[in-house]
């Protein structure tokens, strides 16, 4: 047996089940059940069509009601399993639906009409991908056009928030003066202040900027964060204040010492930042809603609301393209949880 076997079925109780190995199953099954649950099923009904997606009870797969072309029809016609008054079970073809009443005929002789109730007959279904929920929308919507502003938008964002974020973080870390601790605390205070009671000032501010239906009218208000702040200054605290005395020594001007010393040695820190800024931007809905308003500049977002009509949702390509959005932010957790761990254990180390 592996290790991860002899890891994953060692009990507390040796060769018998200890009542705290059960609880410990039931509740690690119950946390996996909770957490990637919804994700699967969001994976498979992206892959649903509207009428399948519209079925209740839902199921999780995708599936499908068979279909037949009979002759002397235009249109291909489901195929249902009807039990007969006999007791009988035959496949038939529903032409159409009158009340409770299904008019049938069989594939093989569509000559005859058979009258059944619906509730003796259920569909005949299969398993199908609707593989058209991921290519129409690119094909008939402007979706490359939503990914493009949101990856420059994330990007760009991203950037910037790591230069003005590690620059106020070396300030408050590595100079000593006045009032030091009494801006660190305001800017912690910021935390406390959500979007919502701030969006009144900012609109105000982009408005006298001229910056409206402007990517960098999504993108400036965003930069300077104080959970950045607050990261980089704690890491930043961890390096040696010699490493800087002897730069400056070898006559180093401070944006050298900032730049050759204190962002290399702050990597770590500045890739969880980076991580967090990506998830941000990325997902972030009502900021740019309120600035955007221009279809072309929409970023993925708010590109999605497009599919939300106001009579008709379209859930089979928002399902989809959320699936779709997913995609970059898991691959960034896949290759850089590593940094997750090691910037924040670092970041409280003084």
């Amino acid at each position: 047996m592996s290790a991860v076997g002899t890891f994953l079925l060692r009990r507390r109780g040796g060769r018998g089940w200890h009542w705290t190995d059960v609880v410990t199953w039931i509740w690690l099954i119950s946390g996996v059940f909770l957490m990637f649950g919804p994700a699967v099923w969001l994976v498979f009904s992206s892959f649903k069509t509207p009428a399948a997606l519209a079925e209740f009870p839902p199921s999780v797969l995708p599936y499908v009601t068979e279909q037949t072309v009979v002759p002397g029809h235009d249109k291909p016609l489901p195929l249902y399993n009807v039990v007969m008054p006999d007791g009988s079970s035959r496949v038939l073809a529903e032409v159409r639906r009158i009340g409770i009443m299904g008019q049938m005929v069989d594939p093989k002789q569509p000559g005859e009409i058979v009258k059944v109730n619906i509730k003796d007959r259920t569909p005949v279904r299969k398993v199908e991908f609707a593989a058209g929920n991921y290519t129409e929308p690119f094909q008939r919507f402007d979706f490359f056009l939503f990914l493009r502003n949101s990856v420059f938008v994330t990007v760009t964002a991203t950037a910037i928030t790591l230069i003005v974020n590690s620059m106020a973080a070396f300030a408050l870390s590595k100079y000593q003066f006045p009032g030091r601790t009494a801006v660190m605390l305001m800017i912690l205070a910021t935390l406390m202040v959500p979007l919502s009671v701030i969006v009144v000032p900012l609109y105000s501010v982009i408005g006298t900027l001229n910056l409206f239906d402007s990517l960098w009218g999504v993108i400036l208000p965003t930069v300077a964060t104080p959970t950045g702040v607050f990261l980089l200054r704690q890491y930043m605290l961890t390096i040696p204040d010699e490493l800087i005395d002897a730069a400056r020594m070898d006559k180093a001007s401070e944006w050298q010492i900032y730049w050759r010393i204190i962002l290399p040695l702050s990597a770590p820190a500045l890739a969880v930042l980076a991580i967090f800024s990506v998830v941000w931007r990325w997902n972030d809905f009502l900021w740019p809603l309120i600035v955007l308003s221009r279809k072309e500049l929409y970023t993925l977002q708010v590109g999605l609301n497009v599919y939300a009509g106001e009579l008709n949702v379209q859930w089979h390509y928002i399902l989809a393209m959320t699936v779709v959005s997913m995609i970059p932010v898991v691959l960034i957790f896949v290759f850089l949880q590593r940094f997750i761990t090691t910037g924040i254990a670092g970041s409280g180390l003084k």
